[in-house]
């Protein structure tokens, strides 16, 4: 089962967004507005996402076993690039449908109530939203962080509907609301693109940020003796977890008991420093041609010179 940390912050989103869906499917029932009509529309994607986070969750709780020796938790970038999806499709609808009613337009009418109910709509999302945010910035999950963006790009869209309507109360040109429900379903189809984006980086095993390497090489550094490097960094992350591996470069007439020994002062301090990072480091000796494999260290943007200590000793 997923950690309830994780867990009821994405049922709390599916409780919103059936909650909202009345609010917002009523508010346009009563004033044919197209603004809310996408404003609902969105409600709706949002319950399916909801819906498909918690599942994916609850997958990528699983414990590693011999068919997924890495755990599963890259499931969480499929239901973020699927719900990035979702939110271009509400947008592109939007967008579509806003065209639509500036083609053949519609009267609109009870335009204050609709404003009223949307506003709280939109508060309840926002409260959400913030929630789902700050528990995923906190535990590193992707699929929080997504749920609690696609919400708050509802808030948004409610936001610019509300202003839509305002401007059509104030003008009395009911044209208006459709071409601010335009420009809403522009600004949803960006979102999806962006939480699509972020998706393929992490299915594609896509490095930790640079700050993070930084710190990484910062500490393996701190931690060499004399005479001792490292080389061939590599770091990706699989939902909330991240991982780095490392070659560690040491004398060749030390004992492999002292080199090991090394290596685990070396991963318990990135591990300290780096919550969460799981570290693989092989051991190497420093002063051999072969630990310095110049083609693949070039191809990850390291320099395959040694330390000039080691050359001295080849």
């Amino acid at each position: 089962m997923a950690p309830n940390h994780l867990r009821w912050p994405v049922v709390l989103s599916i409780a919103a967004a059936v909650v909202t869906i009345g609010m917002k499917g009523t508010a346009y029932a009563v004033t044919g507005s197209v603004g809310l009509f996408s404003d609902a529309l969105e409600s709706g994607v949002n319950l399916f996402a909801a819906v498909v986070a918690l599942l994916s969750l609850l997958y990528a709780a699983r414990p590693a076993d011999p068919s997924h020796a890495y755990g599963h938790e890259k499931i969480e970038y499929l239901s973020s690039g699927l719900e990035g999806a979702l939110i271009v499709a509400a947008g592109l609808g939007t967008a579509g449908y806003a065209v639509r009613r500036l083609i053949y337009p519609e009267p609109l009418a009870n335009l204050e109530i609709g404003t009223v109910i949307a506003l709280a709509a939109s508060g309840v999302n926002l409260v959400v939203a913030r929630v789902l945010l700050h528990y995923g910035r906190k535990h590193r999950s992707i699929v929080l962080e997504a749920d609690g963006k696609h919400l708050m790009s509802d808030v948004w869209t409610s936001v610019g509907v509300v202003c839509g309507i305002g401007l059509v109360l104030v003008t009395k040109l009911d044209f208006l609301d459709a071409v601010v429900a335009a420009g809403v379903g522009a600004n949803i189809v960006w979102t999806g693109g962006e939480l699509i984006r972020r998706s393929f980086d992490g299915l594609m095993d896509h490095a930790l940020p640079a700050d993070e390497q930084e710190q990484i090489r910062t500490v393996i550094t701190a931690h060499l003796p004399p005479g001792a490097a490292f080389h061939a960094l590599r770091t990706r992350q699989a939902g909330a977890r991240r991982f780095a591996e490392f070659h560690l470069l040491v004398a060749g007439d030390e004992s492999v008991r002292d080199a090991h020994h090394l290596g685990h002062v070396i991963e318990d301090a990135l591990v300290a420093a780096v919550p969460g990072l799981e570290v693989v480091f092989h051991v190497e000796p420093v002063d051999e041609r072969g630990s310095w494999e110049s083609d693949y260290l070039e191809r990850l943007g390291e320099s395959p010179a040694p330390p000039a200590e080691a050359a001295d000793d080849r």
